[in-house]
């Protein structure tokens, strides 16, 4: 465990390698690929996120053996906090370091964590989610995407999978994609599913990108005819999907969340300079919203803190219900201090400004990551124990 000296020195640590390596042909990268931006300069920014790599700033918490720092939860979040004050770039492997590496850790076999870990180490492979369908976007369970086991194949015995993704971000981008499908005929709900990995790169499988109301086009459909994927290539044993699926989703709401909240404090204070250089700080009503804000970001810190610290049941799904209001609602503040003029875009393209880019992408807050009314009920009946919704 670590010391209140050890992370002391652990901060300067991070602020110093910051400060000396966003510089030169890194430093026009700050700040690139926030909220509603993903797309921007995204191969310069892959190139950094393998920069940061070579140093040893990936995969902080993973396990030594695996090729980690095991830097403690603190430490964690002192680097996400610094990175984000840093003003530094959105890196681009959330969802293989993040997401699939700690699953694989805690579920792969050592053939499975052997061939996928070190490349996530080093930013080699990207990964995408198949998680959300047309039918099944936050209710997993409801998912139709359906995977059959060919035992036939001529190089062994292979995963054929038909079906399809949607709001698949970064598909275009990543080598490969776990997807969760059903492999148990006849099987309903969270039964029968099972986790596979699959890669990109074969004519079974097209992406289609999907083109946003901010112009960005980094959620894509992912069709599956006959896609295949190796045997092996299956998270814990098939109709373990569910389980695995549900680890995975713990991962995503770690320790993360805190860099998240560094980066809603950058725009909140940027957002509050920009209201006082424009004079509408001295509007009453402005003043007051911006000072509810920033009381209000307080708690959620608080918050965020608590649902990593504390085994707290239902804590994943009071964050993201409060997150994502306060950032929706931010979005619509943002619009409220730049004033009419944020109503049209400057030339004759659509080029947003940075307000203008949160307030359009936020209007999906409430909706990806389990949309407030799915966090409602499984709060509802899960954690306070009330009456299931009635199902159709």
């Amino acid at each position: 465990m670590s010391t209140a000296t050890d992370d002391a020195a652990f901060r300067e640590e991070v602020r110093t390698w910051l400060a000396e390596n966003l510089t030169g042909k890194w430093a026009h990268l700050k700040g690139v690929g926030g909220t509603g931006s993903g797309e921007d300069a995204y191969d310069e920014r892959l190139a950094w996120n393998r920069h940061l790599a070579e140093h040893g700033w990936t995969c902080l918490g993973w396990p030594v053996e695996h090729g980690g720092r095991g830097l403690s939860l603190a430490q964690q979040a002192i680097f996400y906090e610094e990175y984000a004050r840093a003003d530094a770039p959105e890196t681009v492997n959330h969802l293989g370091e993040k997401l699939l590496g700690p699953t694989l850790i805690e579920f792969g076999t050592d053939e499975q964590k052997a061939r996928f870990l070190p490349k996530i180490l080093s930013v080699e492979e990207q990964w995408c989610q198949g998680y959300s369908e047309p039918g099944a976007g936050s209710d997993l369970a409801a998912v139709s995407t359906k995977g059959v086991l060919d035992t036939g194949a001529g190089s062994g015995a292979e995963w054929v999978v038909d079906g399809q993704k949607v709001w698949t971000s970064w598909a275009q981008e990543s080598d490969w994609i776990f997807v969760i499908a059903r492999t148990e005929p006849g099987s309903s709900r969270h039964h029968g599913l099972s986790f596979l990995l699959m890669p990109l790169d074969q004519e079974g499988i097209e992406i289609r990108p999907i083109e946003q109301i901010t112009g960005g086009r980094e959620f894509n459909e992912v069709w599956f005819t006959g896609a295949r994927t190796d045997e092996s290539m299956i998270l814990g044993e098939p109709g373990d999907g569910w389980k695995v699926a549900m680890a995975l989703l713990g991962f995503e709401r770690g320790v993360s969340v805190l860099g998240q909240q560094v980066g809603f404090e950058r725009e909140l204070n940027d957002l509050i300079e920009l209201a006082r250089s424009n004079g509408s700080l001295d509007d009453p009503v402005v003043r007051d919203r911006l000072a509810q804000h920033s009381a209000e970001f307080e708690v959620m810190r608080v918050n965020a803190i608590r649902s990593l610290t504390e085994a707290t049941p239902g804590a994943d799904n009071v964050a993201k219900l409060v997150w994502a209001n306060w950032h929706r609602r931010l979005g619509e503040l943002a619009m409220e201090v730049c004033g009419s003029g944020a109503l049209v875009t400057n030339g004759e393209m659509y080029d947003l400004t940075r307000w203008q880019n949160l307030y359009l992408f936020s209007r999906a807050d409430t909706l990806y990551g389990g949309s407030d009314e799915v966090q409602r009920n499984i709060i509802s009946e899960r954690v306070l124990g009330l009456p299931r919704e009635a199902r159709g």
